[in-house]
C-alpha cells in the first residue's frame, strides 16, 4: 500500500503539485529566549492547572530519576514553547506490541464505550481481533446508540473496498474522507496527508501510535510481553504477509481528553456533520505518568513534532534510543544526533532490513558511514518489517507516535506523538528495543564497504526525492 502511495506522490510531484518545500529550521537559541520569558512549566491534573508548587513536586520526581536535573528542567522549558501543550500528571500508560496486543486493547476499548468512539487512522480496514470484525463490532457499538465517527485518509485507505465503508455508514457510523483525492471534494493538496492513527473511546482511554488498523498487522504471531526479557519468536519475514512490528500506547487519565480534541478538530476542519456535546466524564488519577499530547499540522505551519525531538536530542545527556520505520533525516536532525555521539551520548538507531518501500532503504544507508564515523550504533533488524516511531532519551523522556523520523512528517502529514515523562515507560520501550537488537544485525565498516557502485548511484538518486518519503 505504501509502494502504491509513493508512486502516485512521487507522479504528483513531477507534475508540480507538491510545489518548492523546504524543511523548517528550528533556532535553538530563539528557543531559549522564549522559554526564558515564559511562566514555570504547565502541568495539569483532573481538576485542571495544577499550582507552581504542586507541578514542581510533580515534576521533581521525573527530575530524580533523570542524569542530569538540570538539563531535563530546560529541556521541558524549551518543550513548552515548541509543543504548545501542557503536560497531565496522573496518567496510566501500557507499551503494546504489534497488532497481537493493540488490537485486542482496541477492540476491548471500542466494546467497553458507552457513548463515543472516535477513530482516526490513515490506513482504516476492516481488521481482526478474537474472532470477530472491526466493522461488527463498530456497527454494533453504533446500533447500541454509541456515537461512533471515523476520520480515513483517503490515500492510505485507497484499499479499504467501499462495500465495507457502505455496510458502517448504513449501520450509523458517521464516516470522514480526509482531503479526498478527487478534485472536486478535495481540501488541501494531494500532498498533505493525515498520518495520525487515534482511537478514543469515552474520554476514558486511548490507543496512539503507529500501528495502523490494517490487516498487515494480523500477520504477527504471538509475541511474550514487553516484561519479558527473552526474545520473541522471530517472524517469517520471506512469506507473503511479513510481521510487521510496531508500538502503541495504551493512555488513561487526564491527558485522553486531549486526544479528543484533537480528533474534533480535524473532523471540523474536513467539514464533518456537526458532532454535538459529548460526555464529559469525572476525571481521576489513574497512574503516575507525566503525559504530553503533539498534534503536528503543517496546514497550520507548525510541525511540532520536529523542534520538539530536536530540542529532546540537543539536550539528551546520557542515551538517545530510537526505532524509525522510515529514516530519511532532515539535515538538523542528523547533525544533532552525530552531535550527541561525539559529546559521549549513547545514541542507538534500530532500522528495517526489510521495507514496504525500497527506496527509503537505499537513501536509509547511505548514512550509516557519517554516523559511525560519530560513533553512532546503527541497528537492522533482519526480521519482519520494522514501522516503529519511538525514541527514548535518557531513560526517562519517551516519545511514541505516527511521525516517521523523515522529512514527509515534517513538510506535508498531520501526525500525533506522544511524550511520557517516566522512567516505567521509558523502560518498556527499551526492553522492546533491545529484544529487537538481539534479532538485528549491527552496522560495521565491513557492511559499508560492501556497498558497490549502484548501491551508491541509487541512492544519490532517491535522496533527491526526500521531501516525498
Amino acid at each position: 500500500m505504501r509502494s502504491i502511495c509513493t508512486l502516485a506522490l512521487l507522479v504528483a510531484a513531477a507534475l508540480g503539485v507538491a510545489g518548492c518545500v523546504d524543511v523548517p529550521v528550528v533556532n535553538e537559541q530563539l528557543l531559549l529566549r522564549e522559554a526564558s520569558g515564559t511562566d514555570a512549566i504547565r502541568v495539569y491534573g483532573v481538576h485542571g492547572p495544577l499550582s507552581n508548587w504542586q507541578a514542581r513536586r510533580v515534576l521533581a520526581r521525573v527530575a530524580a530519576e533523570a542524569p542530569n536535573a538540570n538539563a531535563l528542567e530546560l529541556h521541558l522549558a524549551l518543550e513548552q514553547v515548541v509543543a504548545a501543550s501542557p503536560l497531565y500528571a496522573g496518567n496510566s500508560v501500557r507499551v503494546l506490541r504489534d497488532g497481537s496486543q493493540t488490537f485486542p486493547a482496541m477492540f476491548r476499548a471500542i466494546a467497553a464505550a458507552r457513548h463515543f468512539v472516535d477513530l482516526e487512522y490513515y490506513t482504516f480496514q476492516d481488521v481482526h481481533s478474537g474472532g470477530g470484525s472491526l466493522g461488527d463490532l463498530l456497527m454494533k457499538k453504533s446500533r447500541a446508540g454509541v456515537h461512533v465517527r471515523v476520520i480515513y485518509d483517503a490515500v492510505g485507505s485507497l484499499g479499504t473496498p467501499a462495500p465495507f465503508l457502505a455496510r458502517l455508514s448504513a449501520a450509523g457510523v458517521k464516516l470522514v474522507q480526509y482531503n479526498p483525492l478527487n478534485p472536486l471534494r478535495a481540501t488541501a493538496s494531494p500532498n498533505d496527508r493525515d498520518h495520525r492513527k487515534i482511537l478514543v473511546a469515552d474520554d476514558d482511554v486511548a490507543v496512539v501510535g503507529g500501528v495502523n488498523l490494517s490487516t498487515t498487522y494480523e500477520s504477527a504471531p504471538k509475541i511474550l510481553t514487553s516484561d519479558s526479557a527473552k526474545p520473541r519468536k522471530p517472524g517469517n519475514s520471506a512469506s507473503a504477509h511479513p510481521v510487521w512490528h510496531d508500538l502503541d500506547l495504551e493512555i488513561r487519565g487526564p491527558v485522553v481528553p486531549q486526544l479528543a480534541r484533537l480528533f474534533r478538530q480535524h473532523w471540523d476542519e474536513q467539514k464533518g456533520p456537526p458532532l454535538g456535546p459529548d460526555h464529559d466524564p469525572r476525571q481521576k488519577p489513574q497512574g503516575k505518568e507525566i503525559v504530553r499530547v503533539i498534534g503536528s499540522s503543517p496546514v497550520r505551519l507548525a510541525s511540532r513534532y520536529y523542534a520538539t525531538v530536536l530540542t529532546a536530542m540537543r539536550t539528551a545527556q546520557s542515551s538517545i534510543w530510537m526505532t524509525a520505520a522510515y529514516f530519511v533525516p532532515t539535515h538538523q536532525e542528523l547533525t544533532a544526533l552525530k552531535d550527541a555521539a561525539r559529546r559521549g551520548v549513547d545514541v542507538r538507531i534500530l532500522l528495517p532490513s526489510h521495507t514496504d518501500v525500497p527506496e527509503v532503504l537505499a537513501i536509509q544507508r547511505s548514512y550509516y558511514g557519517e554516523l559511525l564515523r560519530a560513533g553512532v550504533k546503527v541497528y537492522e533488524r533482519r526480521t519482519g518489517i520494522v514501522h516503529s516511531k519511538a525514541v527514548v532519551i535518557d531513560g526517562v523522556w519517551s516519545l511514541v507516535g505516527s511521525s516517521n523520523f523523515d522529512q514527509r512528517s515534517v513538510l506535508f502529514n498531520d501526525e500525533v506523538d506522544v511524550v511520557v515523562l517516566g522512567v516505567s515507560t521509558a523502560e518498556q520501550i527499551q526492553r522492546d528495543m533491545l529484544s529487537d537488537m538481539a534479532q538485528a544485525r549491527r552496522i560495521d565498516w565491513r557492511i559499508v564497504h560492501q556497498q558497490g557502485p549502484w548501491q551508491h548511484l541509487e541512492a544519490v538518486f532517491w535522496r533527491l526525492w526526500r521531501p516525498l518519503f
